[in-house]
């Protein structure tokens, strides 16, 4: 049983129509994949609007629950909370910020931005996160991604052991832009096993915490 949370589709930087990608979520066992395409504050609409659309479709027809969502990426940090509410607006039921990945010069104090902004779910590959911040997720109830990315994934370890100290809540997510990128069980075991966790970690950051999240977003898994 499959939980991933971050991806993308032709509408931004992946190679996959949003159906496409959900159905081959589908056979790779997922129960649940949000599709989050990358948006700035102009561009929302545009997005959005298929989403919605798409992920309606995909969860009643597909036998998978399927969430739109956003990740707001570079953007100004002052600019993160109105991102945020504005995709809220739009029927975004998701939103994960592009955090400080080593990988990319993303602005400094997005982190904390996005820890700030009560409409954030997410906080992706946050990098070199420090222990405040990670303190302030778990306040906020905001979870830390584990990314199965090239790059992104540097700092697993990191994010692990900073979210150990102050309990914070960690997911897995395959931040998949091409088919080749979805998780599978053992992938995503892989992923949380080389960030440093133990088994019974790994149990709780694979089907506890999503279980969670999907509780704090009210959302439902689609039958079988």
């Amino acid at each position: 049983m499959v939980y991933d949370f971050h991806t993308h589709t032709y509408l931004s930087d992946g190679v996959l129509s949003p159906s496409e990608l959900i159905r081959r979520a589908f056979v790779n066992g997922y129960k649940a994949i949000a599709v989050t395409d990358h948006v700035g504050l102009g561009d929302q609409e545009r997005v959005l609007e298929v989403l919605v659309k798409e992920c309606e479709m995909a969860t009643k027809e597909m036998g998978i629950l399927a969430i739109p969502g956003v990740e707001l990426t570079h953007v100004p940090r002052h600019k993160i909370a109105e991102a945020a509410s504005k995709a809220r607006h739009l029927g975004a039921q998701i939103v994960i910020v592009h955090g400080e990945t080593i990988k990319e010069p993303v602005q400094e104090g997005t982190n904390r931005a996005a820890l700030e902004c009560p409409d954030v779910d997410i906080l992706a590959h946050p990098g070199l996160i420090t222990e405040e911040e990670a303190a302030l997720a778990a306040t906020r109830g905001v979870f830390l991604e584990l990314s199965a990315r090239h790059g992104h994934s540097l700092t697993n370890g990191h994010v692990t052991r900073i979210a150990k100290g102050t309990r914070s809540l960690l997911v897995v997510n395959s931040d998949a832009h091409a088919p080749e990128d979805l998780l599978t069980d053992s992938a995503a075991e892989a992923v949380a096993r080389g960030a440093g966790l133990q088994s019974q970690e790994i149990q709780h950051v694979l089907s506890d915490n999503p279980q969670a999240l999907l509780g704090k977003l009210s959302l439902k898994l689609a039958p079988n």
